[in-house]
């Protein structure tokens, strides 16, 4: 079942059901980046979720495609941290965040089926405090519940070609339809498409459902927010663009995070 997307015990939930999940998304989300040559750099969109271990301790966990790392071959890579002065004004303040090891071992998990990575991130406290709940994330039952169909719209954030929506480092937000049927069972249909313009840099971004969001004409409004999955490819026929995405079902999500918990495998 769909689980209550305010993790907050002190106020009513449905009381907030209405709340506009669009303004935390973008709190949560960040560009990540690393020079690929002169005045180049390759970049990918992640975002935080609060996703506490198993024994309960806190725990930030920052969510990407995997091609994202995978395309960045270098130890660290650049994540685009923003801070905010007292007198509310804010600004870009970029960091070095360590993606390999020893003999360039990832340091993140890669979902085993999906192009999903999650990594457990030490985030500033305004970022932590900003990365959304994972009861946030859709489950394989939530289309179905929230009666999703094609035609519906969903939103997205991302950095196409590195563009930030101002120099304090935001993500841009986007909205298209769903142009894919049907769009469950997710084992069977693991991914969908989005019909919006999709660019490098976008990959890695969230998609979600708000209540500005359309819907098709006599459907109900489901009851919460959610995020509906990642965006991880551009369709591209031959050298042409076809202004579709193709996102990741965030149940997946949900399953690469549960990785980070699983014991190590042990060495042969």
């Amino acid at each position: 079942m769909f689980e209550p997307l305010f993790h907050d015990p002190s106020p009513d939930p449905t009381a907030l059901a209405g709340w506009d999940l669009s303004v935390a998304l973008i709190n949560a989300t960040v560009q990540i980046d690393q020079p690929s040559g002169e005045g180049v750099r390759t970049v990918g969109t992640g975002f935080l979720l609060d996703a506490p271990r198993t024994d309960g301790s806190p725990r930030t966990v920052l969510v990407t495609a995997g091609h994202v790392l995978d395309r960045m071959p270098a130890s660290e890579v650049r994540i685009g941290w923003r801070v905010q002065a007292l007198e509310g004004d804010w600004r870009f303040a970029p960091q070095p965040l360590q993606v390999r090891g020893p003999e360039d071992t990832p340091l993140w998990t890669t979902h085993p089926t999906q192009d999903i990575a999650v990594m457990e991130v030490v985030a500033p406290r305004m970022f932590a405090r900003a990365a959304i709940p994972l009861a946030w994330l859709a489950d394989e039952d939530t289309f179905e519940e929230a009666r999703v169909g094609a035609g519906d719209e969903l939103l997205s954030l991302g950095y196409p070609r590195g563009l930030s929506a101002n120099r304090a480092g935001f993500p841009i937000l986007r909205a298209g339809r769903i142009a894919s049927w049907p769009l469950t069972p997710i084992a069977a249909f693991p991914t969908f498409l989005l019909d919006f313009a999709v660019f490098p840099g976008n990959s890695g971004g969230p998609v979600f459902w708000t209540p500005t969001a359309r819907r098709a004409a006599g459907v109900d409004a489901p009851d919460h927010p959610y995020v509906a999955g990642i965006l991880v490819q551009e369709v591209v026929v031959g050298q042409e663009r076809l202004g579709l995405g193709v996102v990741a079902h965030a149940a997946y999500i949900r399953e690469a995070v549960a990785l980070l918990d699983a014991p190590p495998r042990p060495e042969p």
